[in-house]
């Protein structure tokens, strides 16, 4: 990269990205780390954030239905989802930060899962109290307005001294205000308690940056990412301070030529960083060591540049005291060398490593003996199970249907609904059945994922009442994949075995049914042409759905093919769309040798005339015709071999222009010579025309 940088290309931090994720997936095998731990669900407590662990303030559901606390999704401290790493939407207002591409589905302003925020706010009252002071706090700090914060921040720990969101929000005024060691010590009581939390790496990291000491914000933003690698803000920041170091500039000024032909490109030593040096001096004397050793004529530390004469142990000297094995320091060694023990930001003693030491197996380990990190006090969450008369079922009905939820989704608008009962209103207009508030994109995009924390606090909290709402859902999927009872009934044209017949569905009864076909499972459905007495004719054709191209405004293509004949046994009505009673029609079987042969002779004969009439079609006429239903199947050696006969008998009909009642009684007959001879005449009368 730098090289290329030195040929003239574009300086773009975004164009480092795979050089972070070598770095990252490096800087994890050499302290032992595993890649990034999906956290259990409930680990912080029952409501509590996937992102930050915390309690789940203002919950928003995503788009792949995993929830998080607004303040995760508004500082866009994410880039994908901590359990199945789909990417989140961007958030309305970024914090300096490029936004992400838009998405299908994205929501432009998070909206609070109306369901979710209910139950945070019956079940557990104080934390959701404590939660909006702490969102109070963010915005102060969002504002700029880091004195109000500090004062808010420090009223608000001595009323709850165990917070831990409160002190990184404490933290954050503090470096708002330059007084980067207070910030320093509330961040590393932050990591006592909670050693594996990336956020207050990053954190931690910007208040090194915002001091100057960018060597060791670099190592804790890699720290960061190795914890967690979706961490955007760490990553952007990592990106950047790469830039800045390897642009020509600062090549030019901080790293020899001749370390590129020097460079070892071991597997065990890949980049180095700026070399860490042992001083067996004590904190006090350690300014005036950086001093004398300083040249006289040494420019001034420039922003973006590693090459700095100073530690940041100066501003964490009170909150750890230092050990006999030394102090670090950042040298004037040339930049990416890798003389020294400066291997990949890798230092006896470094910043990560104050608060806690890695051991061989990947564990961590407190410094100070006898001491263990408390996760069960993390954000003050002293909640367990739900008294039970709290637990409502009400509170999880849906509002179209009155019943429990089953399958529950929340829309962008943050309404909840089960997932058929938002499809069959979706199915009519693409707007939120209740707020009204447009789903169009939501629709397009048809990700209708089930709620995940809804869905387990239903079966944690209501497992009666969730087993006999599935017994009703099951029973209406019964009814509903009967093959003969109930079946649903396209009304529109005429459809033979094995003959595609692609339909274009928008009407709200047929996308409900086309829908319904699809989740029982039979992928099936009649089609009928319409009749003046009875709604639809007596006799029918099965259609076995291939494939379903949805649109954007609800509509879709559906490419079905003819299955087996039915008739008519009783007409019904379900949700708009005609239903049946059928039994399905068979060709009646000829055992006789001499009628056998017989029907051979007669299928020869019919079909050679079905060839010669094709064949003698207009060009354009037999193009369409090839388009749209595909080449004549060919001539079939037993047949008897199909309940419905030979496959060429029902395209031909298919491209004949008759009367669709006379296409009708040849689709009703169960016998093969008959239907011959039908084809026969209807040959015999065209051929007339095309000798004409």
């Amino acid at each position: 990269f730098a090289a290329a940088l030195r040929r003239g290309a574009p300086a773009r931090p975004e164009r480092l990205g795979s050089l972070v994720d070598c770095l990252v997936f490096s800087y994890r095998l050499r302290h032992g780390l595993r890649w990034s731990a999906t956290p259990a669900a409930g680990a912080a407590g029952l409501l509590s954030c996937l992102g930050c662990r915390g309690f789940l303030s203002e919950p928003v559901t995503v788009p792949c239905g995993h929830s998080y606390c607004r303040r995760c999704l508004r500082r866009e401290l994410r880039a994908r989802c901590r359990l199945c790493r789909d990417r989140l939407p961007p958030a309305a207002a970024a914090e300096g930060t490029p936004r992400p591409p838009p998405l299908a589905a994205a929501i432009a302003d998070f909206r609070t899962s109306v369901v979710l925020n209910h139950l945070a706010e019956k079940w557990f009252p104080g934390q959701r109290e404590r939660a909006r002071a702490a969102g109070r706090l963010g915005e102060l700090l969002h504002q700029g307005r880091y004195r109000e914060a500090l004062a808010a921040a420090c009223d608000a720990l001595r009323a709850e001294p165990s917070d831990l969101t409160l002190k990184i929000y404490r933290a954050e005024s503090y470096a708002g205000l330059q007084e980067f060691k207070a910030a320093i010590e509330d961040l590393n009581a932050v990591l006592f308690q909670l050693p594996n939390w990336p956020e207050v790496y990053f954190r931690k990291g910007k208040v090194l940056q915002d001091a100057g000491f960018l060597g060791d914000a670099l190592q804790l933003f890699l720290q960061c990412l190795a914890l967690d690698e979706d961490f955007a803000p760490a990553k952007l920041q990592v990106e950047k301070i790469l830039c800045d170091l390897l642009s020509p500039d600062n090549l030019k000024e901080g790293l020899k030529e001749s370390s590129w032909s020097s460079l070892p490109w071991s597997k065990n030593k890949p980049f180095g960083f700026p070399s860490v040096v042992e001083e067996p001096h004590s904190p006090g004397e350690l300014s005036l060591k950086q001093t004398e050793e300083r040249p006289e004529d040494a420019p001034e530390p420039v922003k973006g540049s590693l090459n700095r004469a100073r530690s940041a142990q100066a501003i964490n000297t009170a909150a750890v005291p230092a050990r006999e094995d030394g102090l670090k320091r950042v040298s004037s060694e040339p930049l990416l060398s890798a003389q020294g023990r400066g291997v990949l930001l890798k230092r006896k003693l470094s910043l990560l490593e104050q608060d806690m030491l890695i051991n061989e197996d990947g564990r961590n380990k407190l410094k100070k003996q006898g001491e263990s990190p408390r996760e069960d006090c993390v954000f003050s969450l002293a909640y367990g199970d739900i008294p039970e008369e709290l637990i409502d079922v009400s509170d999880f009905e849906c509002s179209l249907c009155m019943r429990l939820f089953f399958e529950p989704v929340t829309t962008p608008c943050g309404h909840s609904f089960c997932k058929n009962c938002l499809e069959r209103c979706l199915d009519h207009t693409p707007y939120c059945p209740l707020c009204k508030e447009s789903l169009k994109e939501y629709l397009a995009d048809r990700r209708y994922c089930v709620t995940q924390l809804l869905e387990e606090l239903i079966v944690k909290y209501l497992p009666d009442e969730l087993s006999e709402r599935k017994k009703i859902y099951d029973e209406e999927t019964a009814e509903l994949s009967h093959s003969t009872k109930n079946v649903p009934i396209f009304v529109c044209t005429m459809a033979y075995p094995t003959v595609p017949c692609p339909l274009h569905v928008f009407e709200p009864r047929y996308r409900l049914m086309i829908r319904r076909s699809i989740q029982t499972g039979t992928k099936q459905f009649g089609m009928c042409v319409s009749d003046t007495q009875n709604s639809f004719a007596d006799y029918g054709c099965m259609l076995q759905i291939r494939n379903v191209h949805f649109l954007p405004d609800g509509r879709s293509v559906v490419d079905t093919v003819g299955g087996k004949r039915f008739r008519v046994l009783k007409r019904g009505m379900k949700d708009g769309y005609c239903t049946a009673d059928i039994e399905y029609l068979e060709d009646v079987k000829i055992e006789n040798g001499d009628e056998i042969q017989s029907l051979r002779e007669l299928h020869d004969l019919v079909y050679s005339q079905a060839c010669s009439w094709f064949q003698n079609l207009r060009d354009r006429f037999r193009s369409q015709i090839l388009q749209h239903f595909g080449s004549m199947p060919e001539r079939e050696e037993n047949l008897q071999a199909t309940p419905n006969g030979p496959a060429w008998c029902w395209w031909l009909l298919a491209v004949l222009p008759v009367d669709p009642r006379y296409q009708l009684s040849v689709l009703s007959m169960k016998s093969l010579e008959e239907r011959l001879t039908k084809i026969q005449h209807i040959l015999t009368y065209f051929s007339r025309d095309q000798s004409k």
